[in-house]
């Protein structure tokens, strides 16, 4: 069972900064595909990997792919604005304009 899961899964990593994206993918008893996501960072013992299971189901391989892709990149994205502007995302969300 092992082994025929590994055998479903495509891998396409991709690096961005210090993050390695990579899209993973398994073929459903029912039909489709799965996609889930792995985001990796740091070396050695410091090594984070966070696996993301992604909800929708595909109907071909290729737009999972495109989908884990996809939301790798935007995780990563939003990790490096908020590393690059913490104050400026933290507070985004509080009116500037006050009437009284």
């Amino acid at each position: 069972m092992f082994g025929q899961a590994l055998t479903n899964i495509n891998q396409q990593n991709i690096s961005v900064g210090k993050y390695l994206v990579s899209p993973l993918v398994k073929d459903l008893d029912e039909g489709g595909f799965a996609a889930s996501v792995s985001i990796r960072s740091g070396h050695g013992k410091g090594t984070h990997d966070r696996i993301m299971r992604l909800t929708p189901h595909f109907a071909n391989r290729a737009s999972a792919v495109r989908y884990a892709i996809e939301q790798g990149l935007q995780f990563v994205r939003e990790r490096t604005l908020t590393a690059a502007h913490p104050k400026q995302l933290c507070f985004s969300s509080i009116p500037t304009n006050f009437s009284r």
